[in-house]
């Protein structure tokens, strides 16, 4: 990038010295500005080492005034202490209106917005020329960039541990106060959120099971809670069953009807009333679906980008997903999609719950509980994953109870927990309204 360029570059001195200044002037405004700005936002290089050192002070509770901070100046190595005393003398003759400091950090926020996209398409104009790599994987690359500026998040560099605290010490602080409702995401089952402490952000839960087990059932009654409880919207990939059958299971589950008279169309006027009830709340919900076939994960992110107020995304199920690159094996395709969807995960900042296949392991144990080993095709799920939940039913093997699933007990087993804990869960399972409920006393031994 040339220098003429780099002159024109959006940025604005009076701007960032007012900004300066006025903080210098009153302290108490910097609590306001930290909620707008990062010190890289910042284009003059001595303004983004006085903002820091401004920070520093306040987190150290420090007293903020002329000698303090040109103290910390000069013990920094920023100026010397003639230096210093000139430009911050300087700085709060700029720093006339404290009522302003708001909309300066605004504009030094946008300003710094306008440079970070003016890099960002330099470095896919660069890569574009360079013709590397496959279209799709540009454009993919592309819209991570730009969907990082859009939520505020800059990778170009490291984080200082102070900021990070900073952070961590709001959320334990907001977890105090607020209770259990600032726990991450609940599931809706008291019971698997007491031993999962919620799910958290970036999260990828994997739930797996053998075919007839009710992952697919699992995965939406949670989606249905999370749409209901938390008011965010909840986007399901279902690359098995198509949006209307879907739509059926969650009305089954939520108005209680079996789902044969539902497919029947048998119904009495109680059930017709229920399902009023049900569509209702339903349609007051913000569940996407979307039901394409050999859907990838780039496709995916492609279209949750463009989600406003997303809280969860479900996938149903890995074994039918495709990678973005055409690859022979099938155990490292898997392995290459498990990888993407925890990236996926981390960018968007939203659980992912992927619902997976077990191989035929269990059908020749005695005990017939899964384990992390029949994981289907890939040891990388169980390794990308930050929660694997198995679901396990004993009237499953069991043909003499095979049709009385109307009180059946399931074994929801947490079989890896990164932030936790693995235990056992024993729920309630409904299978003629494909529902989980939590029963009491529950809480068994680990796997």
């Amino acid at each position: 990038m040339n220098d003429e360029l780099l002159k024109k570059l959006p940025f604005s001195l009076v701007t960032e010295q007012s900004l300066l200044g006025s903080i210098i002037i009153s302290p108490r405004t910097l609590e306001d500005v930290v909620q707008i700005v990062d010190p890289d936002d910042f284009y003059i290089s001595e303004h983004t080492e006085i903002f820091t050192a401004l920070k520093e002070l306040f987190v150290d509770s420090k007293d903020i005034d002329f000698v303090t901070l040109v103290n910390a100046l000069v013990t920094k190595g920023v100026y010397t202490e003639s230096a210093a005393t000139d430009y911050i003398t300087q700085l709060m003759h700029k720093g006339n209106n404290a009522l302003n400091v708001r909309d300066y950090a605004k504009i030094i926020k946008d300003k710094s917005v306008l440079r970070r996209l003016i890099e960002v398409c330099g470095d896919i104009t660069d890569k574009a020329y360079s013709e590397e790599g496959d279209a799709s994987m540009l454009v993919n690359y592309a819209e991570s960039l730009i969907f990082d500026i859009a939520q505020g998040r800059d990778v170009k560099n490291f984080k200082h541990i102070s900021d990070v605290l900073d952070d961590v010490y709001k959320n334990l602080h907001t977890m105090s106060t607020e209770g259990e409702s600032a726990q991450g995401t609940r599931t809706g089952f008291s019971d698997v959120d007491n031993v999962l402490a919620g799910i958290g952000n970036s999260d990828l839960i994997l739930v797996g099971a053998r075919p007839g087990m009710g992952k697919t059932s699992f995965a939406l009654n949670i989606a249905t809670n999370v749409a209901v409880q938390s008011n965010k919207t909840v986007c399901i990939f279902s690359l098995e069953m198509s949006a209307e059958q879907l739509v059926s299971r969650i009305i089954s589950s939520e108005a209680m009807i079996d789902s044969v008279a539902l497919r029947t169309g048998k119904l009495d006027a109680k059930q017709w009333n229920e399902i009023a009830k049900t569509t209702t709340k339903l349609a007051g919900t913000n569940i996407l679906i979307d039901d394409t076939t050999g859907m990838t994960v780039t496709g995916m992110k492609a279209k949750l980008r463009r989600v406003k107020n997303l809280g969860l995304v479900v996938v149903d199920y890995l074994g039918l997903m495709q990678s973005d690159r055409r690859i022979d094996n099938r155990v490292n395709e898997v392995a290459e999609i498990s990888r993407n969807l925890k990236i996926m995960a981390k960018e968007l900042n939203v659980p992912v719950i992927c619902c997976a296949q077990l191989s035929r392991g269990p059908e020749s144990r005695t005990d017939k509980r899964p384990m992390l080993s029949d994981l289907r095709d890939s040891g990388a799920i169980e390794q990308d994953a930050d929660v694997v939940i198995f679901l396990y039913k004993d009237d499953y093997y069991d043909k003499k109870d095979a049709g009385s699933d109307d009180g059946c007990v399931a074994e929801v087993i947490v079989a890896k927990n990164r932030h936790g804990s693995t235990q056992t869960v024993k729920m309630g399972w409904i299978g003629r309204y494909t529902k989980f409920r939590t029963i009491a006393k529950n809480i068994g031994d680990e796997p």
